[in-house]
């Protein structure tokens, strides 16, 4: 026998029903801090500061890039 039931409530009431906790409080704070924190930080986000970043991270890699393959030009030389 197959059974199939159909309720039709707000997560508010199944929350309440099945005896869950209301977090609306808490995920109102969390939304507040993530909101407050990208507020924060959203100038990390202009392109002047997202080049400066990349650009820097790019020349370090080369140098270590660099310093990688002259090792191994170093280790692969006869003796």
């Amino acid at each position: 026998m197959k059974m199939t039931v159909e309720i039709d409530c707000t997560p508010l009431e199944a929350r309440a029903f099945l005896g869950l906790p209301d977090v609306t409080t808490l995920n109102e704070k969390l939304v507040e801090e993530m909101q407050s924190r990208m507020s924060a930080n959203i100038s990390m986000l202009s392109p002047d500061e997202l080049l400066k970043n990349w650009t820097a991270f790019g020349v370090g890699a080369q140098e270590q890039f660099r310093k990688l393959m002259d090792m191994g030009m170093a280790a692969a030389r006869p003796k």
